[in-house]
């Protein structure tokens, strides 16, 4: 089970991202008394942990 977390360093970067997507990281983000940033950055550390490493040949 993922479980949020609070606090990081960090670097400024910008992306575009769909608007449905924005409300639901902002309703997340409320709900969790967190930055919308912080969300974002656990869904990416989330996503990149668990990506399939066969993808593009790499093991």
């Amino acid at each position: 089970m993922w479980t949020i977390k609070k606090g990081y360093n960090s670097v400024s970067k910008s992306f575009r991202l769909p608007e449905e997507l924005v409300k639901k990281i902002d309703n997340i983000a409320y709900k969790n008394n967190l930055s919308s940033n912080q969300i974002v950055i656990q869904c990416l550390n989330y996503a990149i942990k668990n990506l399939d490493d066969t993808i593009n040949g790499e093991k």
